[in-house]
C-alpha cells in the first residue's frame, strides 16, 4: 500500500526536525575537526575514528579539509536513512491495521 501525500509530507517534517543540520555539521568541522565531531554529529563513528587516527600519519588532515566538500552529501545520507526508517515504520503501521 503507497502513503499518501499526508503521509508524505509527514515523513519530511519529521526528517527535517530529527535530521542533520549542515550548518550544525560545518561548525562542528570548523571548531572540532581535530575529533572529527562532525562525522560522530552525521552518524560516521567508525570513519570519524579512522579519520582521528590517521591524524598521526597526516593524512587525516587532508581527509578533514575534503570534508567541506562531503559535508552535504554525508547530510543527505543520513536524511534519506532517517526517511526510509519512518516510511517503513508508516508503512507496517498501515499493514497492522489493515
Amino acid at each position: 500500500m503507497a502513503l499518501s501525500t499526508t503521509e508524505l509530507m509527514l515523513i519530511e517534517q519529521r526528517v527535517t526536525n530529527d535530521g542533520p543540520s549542515a550548518g550544525v555539521a560545518y561548525l562542528l568541522w570548523f571548531f572540532l575537526w581535530f575529533v572529527s565531531a562532525h562525522r560522530f554529529y552525521l552518524g560516521r563513528p567508525v570513519t570519524a575514528i579512522l579519520q582521528i587516527l590517521s591524524y598521526f600519519i597526516l593524512v587525516g588532515f587532508v581527509w578533514a579539509l575534503l570534508d567541506v566538500f562531503m559535508i552535504p552529501g554525508m547530510v543527505r545520507d543520513k536524511r534519506n536513512e532517517i526517511r526510509q526508517r519512518i516510511a517503513l515504520q508508516m508503512s507496517s503501521d498501515h499493514r497492522a491495521f489493515a
